[in-house]
């Protein structure tokens, strides 16, 4: 019988074969004393298996430094930090001695005592630090039991998709994207440590399915879409069509964009649209120019603390930056400062537990409450200025007094450079991002501070609909068409106009098809998407006018529902676009909107 289930899709691609179900849990310990002249035995016991296991980690980390670049590697630093933590080493050798417990016991409890402490929390990243926590656990009592850690799949005979709860860094960086073809989980988020690496390999992965372990059986037959962000499992001859169907469209489609590359982002009447990539990791960057980026739109540089246990220095900030502006030298690069709190959340800032993460200390509030965070990202920042148009961004701006502070600061690291002797651009530009309606309401008075507006529709939709953009429940609320959306994108590309300064998009919005015809309608001539969307994007925009798209975009202005914005879009695409080509991924989350 087949079954359908949807979760999100973290990393793009489609994939066929057969389950195979990982089960990596940690092995049973079975409690036991040990008598007091044995004690001592444990205690080596535990700190040979702990070095067996460092030995291990670091080879891994090695092996991912020159497969994947020095910054993934960092991924694998929290579990061997955690390898050298009295919390953990001194407390598990304590009860070993004072307990006569044996090794797997006294590690068991310790690590036990840690996680019921972490998962007081909800916060994400503090969960892929849990995630860590398990990997660990496993890996170190099995040295002890001297139990092989359950993870081999070269021995497949044909490609498989695995199947977990969840994954850790240490077991992805293992996959051979020949053998394993997909990955689907009941957890993780697209931040977690083990999704980056994920995408590094370019293996298709959904997430957040909640039970496809219970579902899934080894052995069974299966199809991944990473774009969409679904598993069949026991596909039907339909599912079977579908899925070939897609496979040749693929092929088609991977044809074509080496000829859409080479090709302008300009309107059928010939309006020049800058068509941006947005950037988790600095390797990225070349995927992108390879995609035909016109520039960098949205460098999300908290990725760079991904698995961190420690803040990245100043000069590992400047040389991933300046990475990615050389890559970029003749366009600009729109870096944005770090973007803690809502859903990340370093390890190494002591962030407080708020019941609405999103509504509380994140973003450009953090950086200015956290000088020993932020300046050092600012010298590294205005350092990146002096090889290429690199433009810093603030992210949830919502009020003047928060630019004039930023500029404050970046006038000093300005002064400490010049006496360093340091190169930096001193006309550099300084942006918002515009993704509160506080900050859409007040964009007249922002305009006056700011070089640039981007506008983060991701957020500004949250914000203005009260809808969490991560609750699965709430999915079929989250409108970017919502009319209050639409007037807020109208006004603050008005605003940006008159003010003499560029306006552009670095939410999902713009790689909406029909998202982008509105954005365009509404004299926003700058998208930034993710660079796997960039060949699709531009082949959209050459296919219409912006006359239509001006023209469509005041008929929905005007619309007092979503059904009516979306009904005037799609009557203003016409035959232009065909927007059943879209349909599988994008939900336009608009009742018996006809499309």
């Amino acid at each position: 019988m087949v079954t359908i289930r949807d979760g999100f899709g973290v990393s793009e691609g489609i994939a066929e074969g057969r389950i195979q179900v990982l089960n990596w849990e940690v092995p049973e310990v079975v409690h036991r004393r040990v008598e007091a002249d044995l004690v001592e035995t444990e205690v080596e016991l535990f700190q040979t298996a702990r070095d067996k296991t460092r030995v291990r980690l670091q080879s891994l980390k090695e092996a991912t430094s020159k497969r994947l670049g020095d910054t993934e590697a960092r991924i694998f630093d929290p579990q061997l930090m955690m390898l050298d933590d009295p919390e953990v080493i001194d407390r598990t050798v304590e009860y070993i001695r004072g307990n006569q417990l044996t090794a797997a016991q006294a590690f068991e409890w310790r690590i036990l005592e840690l996680r019921a402490m972490w998962e007081r929390t909800s916060q994400p990243m503090v969960l892929d630090r849990i995630n860590d926590l398990e990997d660990l656990h496993a890996r170190v009592l099995r040295r002890i039991m001297d139990l092989p850690f359950l993870f081999d799949h070269t021995d497949a005979e044909e490609p498989v998709i695995l199947v977990a709860k969840n994954l850790t860094p240490s077991l992805a960086v293992q996959f051979d994207p020949e053998k394993i073809v997909g990955v689907a989980t009941d957890q993780g988020t697209r931040t977690s440590h083990w999704v980056i690496l994920a995408r590094s390999l370019s293996l298709p992965a959904v997430v957040g399915l909640g039970d496809i372990t219970r579902l899934a059986q080894d052995g069974q037959e299966a199809i991944l879409d990473g774009r969409i962000g679904r598993v069949v499992l026991n596909p039907t001859e339909r599912e079977w069509k579908i899925f070939r169907g897609r496979e040749v469209q693929i092929r088609e489609w991977e044809e074509e964009i080496k000829e859409i590359v080479k090709l302008d982002a300009d309107t059928k009447d010939g309006q020049p649209i800058a068509l941006r990539a947005n950037l988790d990791l600095p390797w990225e960057a070349a995927h992108a120019k390879s995609h035909g980026a016109d520039g960098i739109g949205l460098y999300r540089t908290e990725f760079l603390m991904v698995g961190r246990s420690e803040l990245p220095g100043e000069e590992e900030q400047y040389e991933a930056y300046r990475h990615v502006a050389q890559t970029f030298p003749e366009s600009a690069v729109m870096i944005r400062t770090f973007d803690v709190g809502g859903d990340k959340f370093p390890m190494f800032l002591d962030m407080p537990r708020e019941s609405n993460p999103f509504l509380g200390w994140r973003a450009i509030r953090v950086c200015l409450d956290q000088p020993e965070l932020f300046r050092p990202q600012l010298r590294a920042l205005l350092r990146a200025t002096a090889h290429g148009d690199v433009r810093i961004m603030l992210p949830l701006v919502n009020d003047v007094d928060e630019v004039l502070r930023v500029r404050a600061l970046l006038k000093e690291e300005e002064d400490r450079l010049a006496e360093d002797g340091l190169a930096f651009n001193p006309g550099h530009k300084l942006g918002l991002l515009i993704e509160t309606p506080a900050a859409a309401l007040d964009a007249v008075e922002l305009a006056r501070h700011a070089d640039f507006f981007s506008i983060g529709t991701n957020d500004l939709v949250q914000y203005t609909l009260a809808v969490d953009r991560n609750n699965t429940r709430l999915a079929h609320l989250f409108n970017p068409f919502h009319p209050a959306v639409v007037r807020q994108l109208h006004q603050v590309s008005r605003v940006a106009r008159a003010a003499g300064i560029e306006v552009s998009v670095c939410g999902e919005l713009a790689a909406n098809p029909l998202g982008a015809f509105l954005l365009l309608g509404l004299n926003i001539h700058s998208l930034s998407v993710a660079w796997p969307s960039l060949p699709e994007i531009k082949k959209v925009i050459r296919a219409f006018r912006i006359e239509d798209a001006r023209t469509a975009a005041a008929k929905a202005l005007a619309a007092p529902t979503s059904r009516e914005v979306v009904a005037h879009l799609v009557e203003g695409v016409g035959d232009s676009i065909d927007l059943s080509a879209f349909s599988g991924r994008w939900s336009l989350n608009v009742p018996n909107s006809g499309v």
